[in-house]
């Protein structure tokens, strides 16, 4: 059963379509990736879901019925653009959100302040939010997002600004959360965090979905010509094999595309006989990335959409 649909989503602004007929559904229980470049549509779409943008055309179902007011009430939602009461003492703002959505008393007040100490805030609870970083202004909000236990999710960007340790923590909550049975929704234009979270994803570009459903059935239908190796040496030589369609360096590891699936093990072999030390050789694997690269066109591409920033 489907916990959301987006169907047929349009917006413009102006001259410009930042989101056109866009159509994906969101399973109960999941986590789920609305993916892409920034200016791409994410934020345009989810604000429409959120009925804080009227769409030009679409609806969006919330378990069969569409969604309207009520669904904002229900639901924890962390904009892109973070809007807080900066003058309000932490643990009062957090209070003050929770009661907005009908939750107040000592359990709710527990509850935050179990989530300022897996944040590390315990002791700003009674500073001013102006005098936080920005780091620490973006936790809060999370907090004021999730203390009312919604059961619905979007988060927008959630990641952006924080650190390593703080993405983990974040990371670690969104779990648990998906483990108490919520929905969970979050845009991002960082494929690595949708790659190890999300369970299903939609890919938008120049507003339109380009791509949707299982992130892993859409990795096994892309997967199947797609080689990540490890190594050490020299494997410029296979730019001009017959056989190898593309090289991409991710780095850390590089994937290679032959033009046929039975094609791997000669590579390997290939790769032995040149000396090259394989340190790992995954056949049929490919990253979100290189799926993301392969459908949203090249850099130069990129740079063209990015001059309208309609996210």
């Amino acid at each position: 059963m489907h916990a959301l649909e987006v169907k047929n989503l349009s917006k413009r602004f102006g001259d410009v379509q930042a989101v056109d007929d866009a159509s994906f559904v969101v399973p109960e229980g999941s986590i789920f990736g609305l993916i892409g470049r920034n200016g791409a549509g994410k934020t345009t779409t989810i604000r429409m879901m959120m009925n804080i943008y009227l769409p030009d055309s679409g609806e969006v179902i919330l378990r069969g019925a569409k969604v309207g007011q009520d669904f904002r009430s229900s639901v924890g939602y962390l904009p892109e653009e973070r809007g807080l009461y900066k003058k309000m003492k932490i643990i009062d703002l957090l209070m003050f959100f929770a009661e907005i959505k009908g939750k107040k008393g000592d359990n709710v007040k527990k509850r935050a302040l179990d989530f300022l100490e897996k944040f590390s805030l315990t002791d700003r609870q009674n500073s001013k939010l102006e005098d936080l970083s920005k780091g620490n202004q973006q936790k809060v909000q999370f907090i004021a997002t999730i203390l009312h236990d919604p059961e619905f999710l979007v988060l927008d960007e959630p990641f952006t600004g924080l650190d390593p340790i703080n993405i983990d923590i974040l990371k670690d909550i969104i779990l648990q959360l998906k483990k108490a049975g919520k929905v969970i929704i979050f845009s991002t234009h960082l494929m690595d965090f949708a790659e190890k979270m999300c369970d299903h994803i939609a890919m938008i570009d120049n507003g339109k979905i380009i791509l949707s459903g299982s992130l892993k059935e859409l990795k096994g239908q892309h997967a199947r010509r797609n080689i990540s190796i490890k190594y050490e040496g020299d494997i410029s030589f296979l730019n001009d094999l017959p056989m190898v369609e593309k090289v991409t360096d991710f780095g850390n590891a590089t994937g290679v595309r032959v033009k046929e699936p039975g094609q791997s093990q000669e590579l390997l072999k290939l790769l032995v006989g040149k000396g090259v030390i394989v340190k790992s050789f995954n056949a049929n694997e490919i990253s979100l990335q290189e799926i993301f690269i392969e459908h949203a066109g090249s850099e130069e591409k990129e740079e063209k959409k990015s001059e309208v920033q309609y996210v």
